[in-house]
């Protein structure tokens, strides 16, 4: 079949027009309006982009209607996903690699949080004489949900210190009020958790901690790199099926990362449904203060963490150590590029 010089003309135009606006195919209608996003412990300030994105109006501004279904944990809201009642994951990055030595191939596509916002402390009250992890043998540390990236912290620091997972006995105490309560009542001995929930323990002085991801200056000095942490990540064959929606997510949490940024911990704490303050708004603004350091000012994958957290798994799970993973297929940073094109500012 011949093609005409005008055909050619015309389709010349029309793939220069695409390389160098690539909003217009942006514009174009999203493949699927409606999307399920599952989290494990929305109150959590690891979570905070999410909340801001929804409650902002985000999300609506890309045309999306999102439901944000809230779980005791990262381990059970990926669980959600990867059983198909949910369709993207906003929890913590070191997921897709453990997926990908199981076969599944999931990918990160933004990040809400650069450092992992997790603390480990031990409970002053069942281990008043705590001096180092060789204490924590046979004790009962809580985290979130057993699986979840606050047992991977837990696990890490064991495995620094000599120490396998299998010497201590993790319980889930999700991220809220129960967690608060498995400590003041002795049910626990220590707890790896998230921020509200630390800051109130720490204030309290309930809690030693010994371990701090809120600050990026720690972060890379426990792990010996960057660690991304909080962000949305879903199945490869969704993100193949659906790019302009994902793109759309992508544009609403970066849009909520710069928002945070901008904003501060008081106007984040304005922002915030009133439940998450517990009648302590103080509280709250101190603890987002903790953490504030940690909030992704872009929302872009550092070219480093990925292997970083490669290493942290690896120090303690053998499955991680045996498989062949290509760091490649768990992250991009292609659609964030292009909403920080579309958002370079954003107003407060």
């Amino acid at each position: 079949m011949s093609i005409s010089r005008r055909q050619l003309l015309q389709f010349a135009g029309t793939a220069g027009l695409l390389s160098a606006a690539p909003s217009l195919v942006l514009a174009q209608k999203l493949e699927k309006a409606s999307v399920h996003i599952a989290v494990g412990g929305k109150v959590g300030t690891y979570y905070q982009a999410l909340t801001i994105a929804e409650q902002l109006g985000f999300f609506k501004d890309e045309g999306l209607d999102i439901k944000i279904s809230d779980f005791a944990g990262g381990s059970k809201s990926l669980q959600a996903v990867v059983g198909g009642s949910a369709d993207v994951v906003s929890g913590a990055y070191e997921h897709t690699i453990n997926l990908q030595s199981k076969g599944q191939f999931f990918r990160c596509i933004v990040l809400q949080g650069r450092c992992p916002m997790i603390t480990l402390g031990v409970s002053k009250k069942t281990l008043p004489n705590f001096k180092t992890a060789a204490d924590l043998r046979g004790k009962k540390i809580g985290v979130t949900a057993p699986g979840s990236s606050t047992s991977m912290i837990a696990s890490f620091y064991l495995a620094k210190h000599g120490l396998r997972p299998t010497d201590v006995s993790f319980i889930g105490v999700g991220a809220g009020a129960g967690a608060i309560s498995a400590i003041r009542e002795g049910q626990i001995d220590a707890l790896a958790n998230i921020d509200p929930v630390i800051t109130t323990l720490e204030e309290a002085n309930e809690i030693l901690t010994i371990v701090d991801t809120r600050r990026l200056k720690d972060t890379q000095d426990i792990f010996g790199g960057n660690m991304p942490a909080g962000s949305l990540y879903l199945p490869q064959a969704y993100i193949d099926a659906n790019p302009r929606t994902v793109q759309a997510l992508t544009n609403a949490i970066v849009r909520a990362d710069k928002w945070i940024i901008k904003a501060g911990p008081a106007g984040v704490t304005k922002a915030v449904p009133a439940s998450y303050l517990q009648g302590r708004p103080e509280i709250y603004t101190k603890a987002v203060e903790k953490c504030f350091e940690a909030i992704s000012p872009d929302g872009m994958i550092p070219e480093d963490g990925p292997p970083t957290a490669l290493r942290a798994l690896a120090a303690y799970n053998a499955d991680i150590r045996n498989a062949k993973i290509d760091l490649a297929k768990t992250w991009t940073n292609d659609f964030t590029r292009r909403a920080n094109e579309k958002y370079p500012e954003v107003k407060v």
